[in-house]
């Protein structure tokens, strides 16, 4: 186990953001499990990087600010933090890890006005520092250590460490990790040439549209922009360097026509946004809004999303996940989106990466809408893969099968 710990150090570091010699890297990590950013810092060290710098995140002290803050104090954003931001981010260009193990039930059971009006304050101070990960500026990835009470929320049945140990190996297993780092390695090369040959099928495709449908009641057609790029496991940073946004990785990606999405979307797995589960729900969709919404957990949750801002009613991400991958067939629910949503075709509402279409990333956030992609503060992945899910692509009258039975038609 301990070995390939650190073989999951090194991915990160050496496939993840992909270290160049004299670059920075950014560590955002919980306090709770700091083991791995330590294996991490000194990887990128043994790679060339010139500073590590980790933010700890404690969960605990994360759910006493939003329970005894006064809102005025929650949504003050201290210049102190954005001139942080701009230094690491925006003047030495770090390299961004974010190590992700926040427990489900976070904030559960607190003011859900108080937590959303203090996410949109800061959202918006930090607003001008999203461009450097959602335009590739900067290589990043988000990844994920267990902890207690994620680890036990996943595994019900096993308690502390056993349900840590537990969610460790599982974790591993579907980021293709072995004790061996040579065969870790050629795990990864032939994962990502696997999703490179889908990507460039449907870029050579064009397709006008997609339509969605499965027997939840899924009836959906999906407009794509003109010039869009189907984006695989692998993306390119503003220095033409190779890096892997998302480890465990199974999507191919692009951005619809924020205008151009109509019918009925039924999600298959729950969505944890700001701490709260929101579970059962349903989207109706005329041209690119959502006109009408539903969920038996979590509604009142979802309203205050779609209501973040212009944005957040209109879809920014398509994203074509096989039913038969690895996280699907661990059979596993992980209240983690990461996890989830590599586990099942995915849609995000809000907002658009601009290196979809052609063009997009040179594109300031007022322009993007110009050629077609949407804007917005968030971005927010969930779940609607099924097991009978049918995707058709159409260009010219002409129909292509994508998906059947939930996977790959081609």
């Amino acid at each position: 186990m301990q070995k390939r710990i650190e073989n999951f150090a090194r991915l990160a570091v050496e496939f993840g953001v992909n270290v160049r010699e004299g670059e920075d890297v950014l560590i955002s990590s919980p306090v709770e499990s700091p083991e791995l950013a330590r294996l991490m810092t000194k990887a990128a060290y043994e790679k060339g990087a010139r500073k590590v710098s980790i933010n700890w995140v404690d969960d605990t002290l994360t759910r006493l600010s939003y329970e005894y803050e006064s809102q005025d104090t929650l949504n003050e954003v201290p210049d102190w933090l954005v001139e942080k931001s701009r230094y690491q981010i925006a003047e030495k260009r770090s390299n961004r890890i974010s190590i992700v193990s926040e427990d489900p039930d976070l904030l559960k059971g607190l003011d859900e006005t108080k937590i959303s009006e203090a996410v949109k304050a800061r959202s918006l101070k930090l607003k001008d520092f999203v461009k450097y990960t959602m335009n590739d500026i900067v290589s990043w990835l988000v990844i994920s250590v267990p902890s207690v009470k994620w680890a036990e929320k996943v595994f019900p049945d096993l308690k502390g460490e056993e349900a840590c140990q537990r969610l460790w190996e599982v974790i591993l297993d579907v980021c293709r990790v072995s004790d061996s780092w040579e065969e870790t390695k050629k795990n990864w090369e032939d994962h990502l040439k696997t999703l490179d040959d889908k990507a460039e099928f449907l870029n050579s495709h064009q397709f006008e549209y997609v339509h969605y449908k499965s027997a939840n009641g899924t009836d959906l057609k999906v407009k794509l922009p003109k010039n869009h790029i189907w984006m695989s496991a692998g993306s390119k940073n503003a220095k033409g360097d190779r890096f892997i946004p998302n480890m465990p990785t199974e999507e191919v990606f692009t951005a619809p026509q924020y205008d151009g999405v109509d019918g009925k979307l039924v999600a298959t797995k729950p969505l944890v946004y700001n701490g709260v589960v929101i579970n059962h729900f349903e989207f109706t969709f005329k041209d690119g809004v959502v006109i009408d919404f539903d969920a038996k957990e979590g509604k009142d949750t979802l309203k205050k999303m779609l209501e973040s801002d212009e944005g957040s009613k209109n879809l920014g991400e398509i994203a074509l996940v096989p039913y038969d991958s690895p996280i699907s067939n661990s059979n596993i629910l992980f209240y983690n989106t990461l996890f989830d949503e590599n586990a099942s075709c995915h849609f995000a509402l809000g907002k658009a990466y601009p290196t979809c279409v052609e063009g997009g990333a040179d594109l300031d956030d007022s322009e993007v809408k110009s050629i077609g992609i949407n804007d917005s503060l968030i971005h927010e992945d969930f779940m609607v893969g099924d097991k009978d899910l049918e995707i058709i692509g159409y260009k010219n009258e002409k129909a292509y099968p994508i998906f059947k039975d939930g996977n790959w038609a081609f």
